[in-house]
């Protein structure tokens, strides 16, 4: 279980991240493509340069993984890594959305034990350590209770055909926020069907699971972090009531698209 004063000083640290991004949103700064639908912009190198600094500093044999740092395998001999996504949804915030969050975890022998999100153009700040339970706003969060697939309340812009019989909420850019949802009981199912960067849930997943969901990759196997791809096949965040069920809905998509 994670010291409540480190948790306290990530949180501080990933706060003052967020300010510096929130300083700079709807400005006119510098983005382009990394490459094919991949955009980045200058506010999330610098907000990843404030981060590597300050949570270097607070635990200097930790080792890190970055959206945007160059990956080096060293971080596979840590005991600890820093798993972090400078600016997680950043289509949003280089759209003037506020669906876009600082996304910051720790992960110590591939689990992870501390995750915080900012998204300060919400006005929320998500934390949890391992077995301490996750907050919002320093409030308890309590994932749902639906048991019923059908009707499940999922984060979409618009449903496909097979899936008619769950209900579209709003949806932030940010993956990481989505699963924050169904943390809160803002939503019951946030899945993805392909491969994806441990930064973009490490934080997420924890928040997720301390507040009593059920989080595994696409086909409902456990999540392992600070791995050498840092890839898994997908995401499902969910109540634990409907979990089996949303394994079963989409295992077939997932099978087709993880080829």
């Amino acid at each position: 279980m994670a010291d409540t004063g480190l948790v306290d000083a990530v949180t501080a640290v990933v706060q003052e991240a967020g300010a510096l991004a929130l300083r700079h949103w709807r400005t006119d700064f510098h983005r382009w493509e990394k490459g094919p639908n991949d955009p980045v912009s200058q506010v999330d190198l610098d907000v990843n340069m404030l981060l590597h600094a300050r949570l270097t500093a607070l635990l200097p044999d930790a080792g890190w993984l970055s959206e945007e740092t160059a990956d080096n395998a060293d971080r596979l001999a840590c005991g600890r890594v820093w798993v972090v996504d400078p600016i997680d949804g950043t289509r949003d915030y280089i759209r003037g959305r506020d669906g876009w969050a600082v996304s910051v975890a720790l992960v110590e022998q591939g689990r992870v034990t501390i995750g915080v999100l900012d998204a300060p153009a919400r006005g929320d700040v998500w934390r949890a350590a391992l077995g301490h339970g996750a907050t919002r706003n320093g409030a308890a969060i309590r994932v749902g209770d639906r048991a019923v697939f059908s009707g499940s309340r999922v984060p979409s812009d618009g449903l496909p055909k097979a899936d008619r019989d769950l209900v579209a909420v709003a949806k932030p850019n940010s993956i990481a926020l989505r699963i924050a949802m169904v943390a809160a009981d803002e939503a019951d199912l946030v899945a993805t069907l392909r491969w994806g960067y441990e930064w973009d849930i490490a934080a997420a997943a924890l928040i997720a699971a301390e507040a009593g969901a059920t989080v595994t990759d696409a086909f409902g196997a456990p999540l392992a972090f600070n791995t050498p791809r840092a890839q898994a096949f997908g995401v499902l965040a969910t109540t634990p009531g409907i979990h089996a069920a949303a394994v079963e809905r989409l295992s077939e998509r997932a099978r087709v698209l993880s080829v």
